[in-house]
């Protein structure tokens, strides 16, 4: 399929997902929504795709959303305001919901919308010059869908620091305050999400990686004693999964497994 506003190829069963308005700074907009949507479902249907990457072509990861969006939305009724904000409603739970685990290669900024793309990711790897933080407080907006995942990832008051202040920190303080998995130089970063994404592809199940982000999701929703029984119900389910006997029986006998 061919986009408009993105790149998607898929090789060694890695999908890598490319936000190319490299000359608006890769800024979101509706219709690069919708194509990102339209991107992770394709990914997460093909049996071949394991792992996605997702990146900005250029100099920024994503500086938010598109001048030209902010100034149609002043234009839109409550109601074309109220679906344009379920879409992106969607797409971040469609990205935090993902069968597959999805990965962030913030080469540059990622600033507001751009940053909660960041958040919603399972792992984030950031060069040393990105800054990150959720600006919306400085425009009169706010940072409404982003938050309710931000406080899920980084806790209650790390959380009101940077949505109240609006403040931009660097890749370090992102990672210290748990945002990226780990500041990586900008010549090695490449080299270095591929080595991650082929390691998930052929040393871990992609039964276990897709009950497990289920897993994490979900404890937060439910008193202790719900969330451990459903953790005990998926327990016993994922014993009978092929994915679960073939690898204990690759362990029992010393054997590599290869998913």
């Amino acid at each position: 399929m061919t986009f408009e506003h993105i790149l998607y190829n898929v090789t060694a069963r890695v999908a890598t997902v490319t936000l190319h308005r490299p000359e608006k700074r890769n800024a979101l907009n509706g219709a690069m929504v919708a194509e990102l949507r339209t991107a992770f479902s394709i990914a997460e249907k093909d049996t071949n795709v394991k792992v996605i990457v997702l990146k900005g072509s250029g100099e920024a990861f994503c500086a938010g959303a598109d001048l030209e969006y902010l100034q149609q939305l002043q234009k839109n009724t409550r109601d074309e305001n109220l679906a344009d904000s379920r879409s992106l409603m969607q797409l971040m739970q469609q990205i935090y919901y993902h069968d597959k685990v999805i990965i962030a290669q913030v080469e540059g900024h990622a600033i507001a919308g751009g940053c909660g793309l960041v958040t919603l990711c399972d792992l984030s790897y950031a060069v040393p010059d990105a800054l990150l933080g959720y600006t919306e407080v400085k425009i009169g907006f706010i940072p409404a869908l982003v938050s309710v995942f931000l406080v899920r990832k980084i806790g209650e008051g790390r959380a009101r620091d940077l949505l109240l202040t609006g403040r931009l920190i660097s890749a370090q303080k992102a990672e210290y305050y748990g945002l990226v998995n780990q500041v990586v130089p900008a010549a090695e970063i490449a080299e270095y999400v591929a080595k991650i994404a082929d390691d998930l592809c052929s040393g871990t199940s992609a039964n276990s990686l897709k009950v497990t982000k289920k897993l994490i999701a979900g404890v937060l929703d439910l008193p202790l004693g719900e969330a451990l029984e459903g953790a005990a119900q998926r327990n016993a389910e994922t014993r009978e999964h092929a994915d679960c006997q073939r690898g204990i029986q690759a362990f029992l006998t010393k054997e590599k497994m290869k998913w």
